[in-house]
Order: C-alpha cells, then sequence, then structure tokens
C-alpha cells in the first residue's frame, strides 16, 4: 500500500515515521467507504443500497474524504511498523503531526510520532571501584534488642482514677484537625487511636501536648510543622489539633531473666539462649545491610559507564503507577481526596510528580541497564532455582513453601521473583570483580538508617 516510508531518530527515543500512500490506493478507498454508505445509508427518494454516489457526495462531503482518510493511515501504518524495528512502546500511542491534506487526485503522505524503547548500552563493569562502609554489632547493639523484647512483653494496666499522662504510658485518644472556624477537617478524624505516648507515632506527633491529660478531658492546640517534616500532607503547615483522651494505660516491663527468656519462646530455656540468639539475628541484618551498601554503590559505579535516552512516555506510565501505590496506600479512591491532602500542605499532584522524577528516571534506567547486562551474560533462573529461593522465604517468614508461592501467584509477582535472582547472580559477579577500599565507619544503627 505505502511507496515511500521514512524514519528518523529524535531525541528521548523518539521517533517521526513519514508514509506516503499512492493516489490509486487512496482512490480505492473511498471508493469502497462510499459503496459502504450507499449500502447502510437511508436517504429519501431512494432505494437502499441504490443510493448514487454524487448525492452521497453532495450530503456528506468532506466527511467521507475524512472517513476515507482515516482509513488509509490506519492500514499505512500497520503496513509502515510492522516489518521495523522501531515500533511503538505500550505507553505511547502514534501521534498525527500537522494537518496532512488529503485529495483523491494526488498521493497522500502523513508523519506519525511515537516513542520506541531506549538504545540501552551495555557498559563494561570490569574493574568497577567502590567504597565500603564498615559496621560491626556491639554489646549496646545486643542491649537495646533486649530493651526491644522487653517493651514488647510488657504488662499494661489502667492507671489510677485521676492520673495524668507520662511519656511512656499507652493511651487511647479521639482527634481530628480543625479548620480556622474549629470545625473538623473532613478526612482528618480518627477514634480510639492508640499509642505510646513519647514516640511520635502519630501522624500529628501531638505526644508533648497531651502530657498531663486525665481520662476524658480534651484538648485543643496548634502545631507548626517544619518543610521537611516527615508526612507530606503536614510539611510546612500550621494545623490546629484536637484531641481527647479516652483511657490511660502503664506498662510494667518484665525482668531480664529466664522467664523472660521462656516467654518469648520454647527455643529459650535461658536468658543466655535468648542473647546468643539476639547475636545472630542482629548479625544476620548487618552482613545483609551491608550487602545492600555494596549493591548501591556499585550500581552507582555501573550507571555511571551507562549510556540511555529515556523516552517520556516512559517516565510518565512509571509515575502514574507510583502516584496509584500512594493512594492504594493511604487508602484512596478518588484522585480529589489526594488534591485535597496535598493542598494542606501547599502542593499539588503535579508538584510532587515532579519531585518524584528524578528518581523515577533513575530506577528506570537502572533497571533498564541491569536487564541489558542481564540478557547478555546469559544468567537463568530455572525452575529448581524458584523452587529454592520460595524455600528461602518461607523459613524465613514461618510460612510453607506452598502458601509463600500462592502468594507471590495472587500478587503477580513470580516473574519479578525469577528476575530479581538473574540480577542477584549478576550483582554478585559484578562485586567479585570489583576492587574495594574502605569507606566511612558507621555505628549499627547508623547503618540501617543510612538512606544515602
Amino acid at each position: 500500500m505505502i511507496t515511500n516510508r521514512n524514519i528518523e531518530r529524535l531525541p528521548h527515543s523518539s521517533v517521526r515515521l513519514s508514509l506516503t500512500v499512492p493516489k490509486a490506493e487512496c482512490q480505492k478507498e473511498y471508493d469502497a467507504l462510499l459503496a459502504e454508505y450507499s449500502k447502510s445509508v437511508k436517504i429519501d427518494g431512494f432505494r437502499k443500497g441504490k443510493v448514487p454516489a454524487t448525492v452521497l457526495e453532495r450530503k456528506f462531503g468532506e466527511g467521507l474524504k475524512l472517513d476515507a482518510m482515516g482509513r488509509v493511515m490506519d492500514k499505512a501504518l500497520e503496513e509502515g511498523i510492522k516489518d521495523i524495528p522501531e515500533k511503538p512502546i505500550a505507553y505511547s500511542q502514534p501521534d498525527l503531526e500537522g494537518e496532512p491534506k488529503f485529495e483523491l487526485d494526488a498521493d497522500f503522505s502523513f508523519a506519525v510520532k511515537y516513542d520506541v524503547f531506549p538504545e540501552v548500552s551495555a557498559p563494561d563493569w570490569k574493574g568497577l571501584e567502590i567504597e565500603t562502609v564498615e559496621a560491626e554489632v556491639g554489646p549496646e547493639d545486643e542491649l537495646r534488642e533486649l530493651e526491644a523484647i522487653r517493651e514488647r512483653n510488657a504488662i499494661v494496666m489502667d492507671k489510677a482514677e485521676g492520673a495524668v499522662t507520662e511519656k511512656g504510658d499507652v493511651v487511647t485518644v479521639d482527634y481530628s484537625e480543625l479548620d480556622e472556624a474549629g470545625a473538623v477537617l473532613p478526612g482528618t478524624e480518627r477514634q480510639d487511636f492508640t499509642f505510646e505516648a513519647g514516640t511520635g507515632y502519630n501522624i500529628y506527633h501531638f505526644d508533648e501536648e497531651i502530657l498531663g491529660m486525665k481520662v476524658g478531658e480534651a484538648r485543643e492546640f496548634t502545631k507548626t510543622y517544619a518543610a521537611d517534616f516527615e508526612h507530606a500532607e503536614l510539611a510546612g503547615r500550621t494545623a490546629k489539633i484536637s484531641v481527647t483522651l479516652s483511657k490511660l494505660k502503664a506498662k510494667k516491663l518484665p525482668e531480664l531473666d529466664d522467664d523472660l527468656a521462656q516467654d518469648v519462646s520454647e527455643r529459650f530455656k535461658t536468658l543466655a539462649d535468648l542473647k546468643a540468639d539476639i547475636g545472630a539475628q542482629l548479625k544476620k541484618r548487618l552482613d545483609e545491610r551491608l550487602r545492600q551498601v555494596r549493591e548501591k554503590a556499585l550500581i552507582e559505579a555501573l550507571m555511571a559507564r551507562a549510556s540511555l535516552d529515556l523516552p517520556e512516555s516512559m517516565v510518565q506510565a512509571e509515575l502514574a503507577m507510583r502516584l496509584e501505590n500512594l493512594m492504594r496506600q493511604m487508602g484512596m479512591d478518588s484522585v480529589d481526596k489526594l488534591d485535597r491532602v496535598l493542598a494542606y500542605s501547599g502542593k499539588t499532584r503535579e508538584s510532587l510528580v515532579a519531585e518524584w522524577k528524578p528518581n523515577a528516571e533513575k530506577a528506570i534506567a537502572t533497571r533498564l541497564v541491569l536487564e541489558k547486562l542481564s540478557e547478555e551474560g546469559k544468567y537463568e533462573c530455572s525452575e529448581a532455582d524458584l523452587e529454592t529461593e520460595l524455600a528461602r522465604i518461607a523459613a524465613e517468614s514461618n510460612m510453607s513453601v506452598d502458601e509463600v508461592k500462592a502468594e507471590y501467584e495472587k500478587r503477580g509477582n513470580l516473574d519479578y521473583l525469577r528476575e530479581r535472582i538473574k540480577e542477584d547472580r549478576l550483582l554478585a559477579d559484578i562485586l567479585a570483580s570489583a576492587r574495594t577500599k574502605p569507606g566511612k565507619r558507621l555505628s549499627f544503627v547508623d547503618l540501617l538508617a543510612d538512606n544515602q
């Protein structure tokens, strides 16, 4: 059908595809469309299927030509894209450029623009050099874990009538945010919310403000939040909050002895057994975190050698997915609700997405480069490999292999797990060939908290 095809590479992994269709093909499509109209259109004074072409052209005019042009373009695009490597990616539909003229006495030319899969160069990973973070588990880390176990096994009892709230008490409150007129802001109210005073485990961090409160007491207060506050909807805002205390309990921590060890698990007979297990678990967490830090350093060094130009549609698809995930996590079923929450912090969806964009681009580029290296290195994941990994996950989560597999299948994540297994093998090989030099030394706590 087409007599000429030209493909022009554009920035950001886009192409311009120009096609030419001879006038004979255009006339053929136009005549076929006229025949269809003649069979289906009812016009007074003519039997169905017997309407002359000249009558149809007078009645429908340019509409006929536009319909014919649409058919010509659809068929030409199908033919023009079929046997070329520069096919549109799923996130990008061909977009017509300009306003092409469709005349039956001349060849028809038009151009479309669309995004293609980016060209990914597989960087050479031999001889990468990275700094390694140094850290170890100390006695203070084991003691902190023991204190956390005491907290989890604490006995919680009602405080005496008339007692006041102190740090460490377990409180149950009803709270909401108020507008300037003192009315409750829709969507901010919570009933029977329980947390430990002093921990900051409430979205508004009103720990200090409730100290000294008694059961049944209500307070209103105003708080101003820093621009980098952890909850984006409050960052940089001043909020008026209402809190009513409904329950007040005190915690009694158990002694550090053999009885506590036996309460934690029947596997432990003595406190020494519990301490030994804590040490082993902390060492395991340390090794896993150090592995993650090394892999992050490797990937950053690797990406410094990589080169690829991401299509904008791919980035926008990633950002849309992240936005959907945020709404799901916040229990929101409409963007209007998200817009209202963001408005409280002086933000919009557009500004939020703009903040995310650099990280999204980095994540996509990293994923594509690792996939390319895994493909070129012919890294595989057999069914036996998959079963081994499922068994490992099951052992760590106290679930059966069948339960773990069913959960992955339910979420559609088995293919993701296969890719991760291949990626782990790739990164292990890259690390084995890399040169390492000592880097900064961190405490165990700082290592776990370090996101740099």
